[in-house]
């Protein structure tokens, strides 16, 4: 059996400290929940006493039933000169009834001096103190020894005499933290390695991201001894960000042969680290690794050819173990490979005739401005219109759109749109927060008595990029429209000078493109 490294998920403690970040409490508790479908081993709450929404969190998880996760409540060693009975930081922990607090310890001898401004004496009675206080009320303690590899190469005695009188009180983990951030993968190698070998409680590794090293280095922390990795979904955190859990799970599990999840969780990786992204408010990186939208994606041709004959040559896994999945980009760069590898998707015929008119018709409209990446819904109706099986659902008649702005007022939108729509004349006028939205509506007012299925589609996503800036105010812009149903999410592309028929363009094809599904 593979050896077990722990994974201690700070999503929702150190993970909100990034810039942009703010999860509500019932974001808290819905990611909390698939953290334990995924089958990460502890989950850090908050720490209680900072807010009332983390004290909330520890009341409302607790109706909660996980199935694999542990809760973490997070605080502070007791403050200077009191008694850990008399610290309300520590009260507030034993109050949240977590099994298991997790104390950050000063293990820097400077800190101690200059932040805490007090004793090295007295630190490490607060570390002793607090531990044994949470223990005596029936907790599990870890210890976040703070700014470990700092102190440890300018004190390696006092770093380590924090940690042996947390071993000594009764603290169950050790963690050495790269608060930050700015250890070289070396020095973590030689300083994990001496603690492992000089205490006997087992050692986490906590790593931040500063200098691009958080997940390499928390691996290297592993190797050498670690049993425990926290980290944060996505690499959430302050300033640079946390280590990022979606890549040192399946490099742990997939390339170092180690266990992280239960069996048959890998898998869903890449599902937990979008539903995140998705309650973050905050759109998806295209390259991350493992679990990115393009992380298994091809846009050469002779490299589609090459995974079309032997995936591993262009792929270090298969996407599928962490729950992706493989993307073939159509784009000028691409060869007959990369539309053949379609085939099944759009049930394009392997017609070589065929293929080469439209691998030509592509690369002519990006030329002139379309960029099939991350439009392909517009790509699909692109090849069905040249295989006869595209069909419209509507005439237009015209459109417009008026933008009425007076002095200290708000702008209003009006769209007016006329279409014919199975031999009916449809009239429609609606409002919007801009002329987009507008037209949405108004559109959607049309259509819907004759296509009900659209009402379960939503625009989710609207980008606009000026293609020849060069053009100034006569410039070529290109829109994005990326929407979403139950069942799929696709992007549509509309090219022109006016961005308002560029907008139309890509609206047409998304609404299109969803009514040709038939679902």
């Amino acid at each position: 059996m593979s050896k077990k490294i722990e994974i201690y998920d700070t999503t929702l403690r150190d993970g909100t400290q990034a810039e942009g970040i703010a999860f509500s409490l019932e974001d808290k508790l819905l990611i909390a929940g698939k953290l334990d479908e995924l089958g990460i081993d502890y989950i850090e709450g908050g720490y209680p006493l900072s807010n009332a929404k983390d004290e909330a969190f520890f009341k409302e998880i607790r109706k909660q039933k996980l199935q694999h996760s542990q809760i973490v409540a997070f605080g502070m060693t007791r403050k200077k000169g009191i008694t850990a009975a008399d610290d309300i930081g520590l009260k507030a922990l034993q109050k949240s009834r977590a099994p298991i607090v997790t104390l950050v310890a000063k293990a820097w001898d400077m800190q101690v001096k200059v932040v805490l401004n007090t004793s090295l004496e007295e630190n490490l009675r607060m570390v002793e103190d607090s531990v044994r206080f949470l223990k005596r009320k029936g907790r599990e303690v870890f210890i976040d020894a703070e700014h470990f590899f700092d102190g440890y190469k300018e004190n390696p005695d006092y770093a380590l005499k924090v940690l042996e009188v947390a071993a000594g009180a009764g603290a169950k983990r050790l963690i050495l933290c790269d608060t930050n951030g700015g250890v070289m993968g070396p020095e973590v190698a030689q300083i994990v390695s001496d603690v492992v070998q000089q205490l006997k409680v087992p050692v986490g590794i906590h790593t931040h991201n500063d200098c691009g090293l958080a997940v390499a280095n928390s691996l290297t922390a592993v190797r050498c001894g670690a049993v425990q990795v926290h980290g944060t979904m996505n690499g959430f955190g302050e300033r640079s960000g946390n280590a990022d859990l979606c890549t040192i799970i399946p490099n742990l599990e997939l390339k170092m042969g180690f266990q992280c999840l239960p069996a048959n969780r890998l898998n869903k990786l890449t599902e937990v680290s979008r539903y995140i992204y998705e309650q973050a408010n905050l759109n998806l990186p295209l390259n991350q690794p493992y679990v990115g939208v393009s992380s298994f994606a091809h846009k050469g041709g002779m490299h589609v050819n090459a995974v079309q004959k032997r995936s591993e040559c262009y792929e270090h896994v298969d996407p599928e173990s962490v729950g992706n999945s493989r993307r073939v980009i159509i784009s000028e760069l691409s060869g007959a490979s990369n539309l053949l590898a379609k085939n099944e998707k759009l049930a394009l015929l392997e017609d070589k005739t065929l293929v080469r008119k439209i691998l030509k018709q592509v690369q002519d409209l990006e030329n002139e401005g379309y960029q099939f990446e991350t439009a392909e819904a517009s790509f699909d109706l692109l090849v069905r219109r040249f295989m006869g099986n595209y069909r419209t659902f509507f005439e237009l008649d015209h459109y417009r759109t008026v933008i009425q702005k007076t002095n200290h007022a708000k702008p209003v939108t009006e769209a007016t749109v006329k279409i014919i729509v199975n031999g009916k004349v449809e009239h429609r006028v609606a409002e919007g927060d801009g002329p987009v939205n507008a037209l949405d509506a108004a559109l959607r007012i049309a259509l819907e008595p004759h296509y009900p299925a659209i009402k379960d589609m939503q625009l989710v996503d609207y980008r606009v990029r000026v293609v020849n800036a060069r053009a100034a105010t006569a410039a070529r812009v290109r829109v994005i429209i990326e929407s979403r149903d139950p069942k799929e999410h696709w992007g549509t592309i509309g090219v022109s000078e006016n961005i308002i028929d560029a907008s139309w363009l890509a609206l047409v094809d998304s609404i299109e493109y969803k009514l040709l599904r038939g679902d």
